[in-house]
């Protein structure tokens, strides 16, 4: 049935859509919350909420009974959970320092802790094991790229009045929360500072060719000193954990120059490297060569000295013999050189009393081995002949070492000698 046909009780299908899609009245809602409250704080006092007599003689008697309950179970209950918002945790790696109207009260470890709420205490949590970093000279935009040097920071003067271009990065944990928070406004700029001071000072002691080579790693120490002891004098509870430099360079306008200069300079190095391996080839030889040329030196100068010892002892043992029997000695003395002198040559002694006419080979004779070898050189006429030679009448005779005619020291005063030796002139003329 239609709603404006007879029976349709004239309801029309739009109008309560629009009551439904209208926003509560505030009135409505005010009085509706003031009943609540009424109720909680014992006013049960009969009548609607538009009679304002009987409401506040009741409301009036309420509150010295049930008003005053709910009232303190409201206290309570906000105090409660005002106490319960002072619970804190600490993660680990982290300190919480506690403050009491913004005066250190206590620094409180990892774990569950309690400490009065807002606006009383507060709490600032710090991280003690964070490796946190500050750049000196550069500034880096991601792990990839980092930006150019900053002029101002990098360029600083050295002993020799050069300039270099030093980029430092400086690690650093807090060591003391207290003293990080409390003690220094910022902590990063004045590290910052301090490291930028104290960088110069190590730099401007020391020159460039230093710096630049060899002496990297005591730079880095000296630095890393010298802040950690600023650090300390400020009380900034802040722990050095480690200093990088980064570059270390000439400026930019002086770069090209200065790599020829490097490459000058290793040149140089390279050299001296190759004349001391030459040396220590050379040296080593040398000294050993002087080395045994010092020790046969010294063998030869024993040898002689022990020569000549030997000689003084057996003159000696001669003179003791010589003045117990001088003619027996003189004698043995004459002959025993004799036979060392004549042993050493092809001489033949031969008696001149005798006259004999010696046809023998005796130089051959005296020498068998060379005898044989030449034999078997010759030829068959050759041999032939010297066979035949003493048929033929020809004479041969070796050759002879006459003795000397000069009177010796050891002839003098001996009358056998000097006969023989007239003897054998007048033979000899005679021939």
């Amino acid at each position: 049935m239609s709603w404006n046909k007879p029976g349709g009780d004239d309801k029309d299908p739009w109008s309560g859509r629009d009551e439904q899609n209208a926003p509560p009245d505030l009135d409505e809602a005010i009085r509706s919350l003031q009943k609540k409250l009424a109720g909680l704080f014992g006013n049960h006092s009969g009548g609607d909420g538009n009679g304002d007599n009987d409401s506040t003689g009741a409301t009036g008697h309420g509150f010295s009974g049930g008003s005053a309950k709910g009232l303190a179970i409201l206290v309570a209950g906000a105090i409660g959970l005002w106490a319960m918002s002072g619970f804190y945790i600490v993660d680990e790696g982290n300190h919480g320092v506690e403050t009491r109207f913004g005066k250190y009260i206590a620094t409180t470890q990892a774990g569950l802790n309690w400490h009065f709420p807002a606006p009383i205490e507060q709490v600032d949590i710090v991280n003690v094991k964070e490796q946190r970093f500050i750049e000196v000279g550069y500034r880096t935009v991601d792990r990839q790229s980092s930006e150019g040097g900053v002029a101002k920071e990098a360029l600083m003067l050295t002993e020799d009045e050069n300039i270099i271009d030093v980029r430092l990065a400086v690690q650093y944990q807090v060591k003391n929360a207290k003293q990080f928070l409390f003690n220094v406004v910022n902590p990063a700029a004045t590290l910052m500072q301090v490291t930028e001071s104290a960088e110069r000072g190590v730099i401007g002691s020391n020159k460039m060719d230093f710096v630049l080579t060899e002496g990297r790693s005591e730079i880095v120490t000296r630095i890393k000193h010298e802040i950690q002891t600023v650090v300390d004098m400020y009380q900034m509870g802040i722990q050095i954990t480690s200093v990088n430099l980064q570059d270390a360079q000439p400026p930019e306008q002086v770069q090209s120059a200065f790599e020829d200069a490097i490459k000058a300079r290793e040149d140089k190095q390279r050299l001296i490297n190759e004349a001391e391996a030459y040396a220590n080839d050379v040296v080593p030889k040398a000294r050993g060569a002087a080395a045994r040329k010092i020790q046969e030196a010294r063998g030869y100068k024993e040898q002689v000295i022990a020569q000549a010892e030997g000689e003084v002892s057996r003159f000696s043992q001669l003179l003791a013999e010589y003045k117990k029997a001088p003619d027996v000695t003189r004698q043995r003395l004459y002959l025993e050189t004799m036979e060392t002198v004549l042993s050493k040559t092809n001489t033949v002694m031969v008696d001149v009393k005798n006259n004999n006419v010696m046809y023998l080979p005796l130089d051959k004779l005296a020498h068998p081995a060379v005898t044989q070898e030449s034999e078997t050189l010759d030829t068959p006429a050759t041999a032939n002949a010297t066979a035949t030679l003493p048929a033929t009448g020809a004479k041969s005779f070796p050759p002879i070492i006459r003795p000397s005619l000069r009177e010796t020291a050891d002839d003098r005063g001996r009358s056998d000698v000097r006969e023989e030796r007239a003897r054998f002139v007048r033979d000899e003329r005679g021939r």
